[in-house]
């Protein structure tokens, strides 16, 4: 099954293979696994934490902490990144990933407005909000999903798919933020 899984990752790199041709593999997953984690306490605590802290940040205070994040990417200094990858909701998702066997590459949340809440590992931005990640799920309301094409990501060094999908408050179910799980291609398929 494995050595079906290279050829089939190997054929997606020869070509220019979108996710919807393997989105039954991907939607199982999704049911099976990613939706389980939607309504846990710690990131929708976390979320909604984020969100009154943070309420409307004008797009120049935005960019300019998405600056700062950009910059600090690799260096042992990082008072921007070190906030979103130590906390009790990043934590639970590096528990995920761990628990995944390879399956899950990353994961990360993200606020109303984009930012990133907690992640799995370090992000090569802080803000998702001009990514399709974030707008075709967040706007879109609860139980919106995108999932985006199989490609190779350089923050993970591996051919994943990225799936996204709305996160709500269960106690109100209205929007509050969206969440992005990266899938590897040769694990899933």
């Amino acid at each position: 099954m494995k050595k079906t899984a290279i050829f089939l990752c190997a054929g997606l790199m020869a070509s220019t293979a979108h996710a919807n041709e393997f989105e039954p593999a991907i939607q199982d997953y999704l049911n099976a696994e990613i939706l389980g984690w939607v309504e846990n306490d710690v990131l929708i605590s976390a979320i909604r934490a984020q969100n009154d802290a943070f309420g409307m940040m004008t797009e120049d205070e935005i960019l300019e902490l998405d600056q700062a994040w950009r910059a600090e990417v690799g260096m042992s200094e990082t008072p921007t990144i070190a906030p979103v990858l130590n906390n009790a909701a990043a934590n639970f998702l590096v528990e995920v990933v761990n628990a995944s066997g390879g399956t899950v590459t990353e994961i990360f949340i993200m606020d109303h407005q984009g930012l990133n809440v907690a992640a799995s590992a370090t992000t090569s931005d802080y803000w998702q909000g001009d990514e399709a990640k974030f707008q075709k799920t967040y706007p879109m309301g609860p139980g919106a999903t995108f999932i985006d094409e199989v490609e190779f990501d350089e923050s993970t060094q591996s051919y994943q798919v990225q799936v996204s999908l709305t996160l709500a408050d269960p106690a109100t179910g209205q929007a509050i933020g969206a969440m992005t799980v990266g899938l590897n291609a040769d694990e899933l398929f």
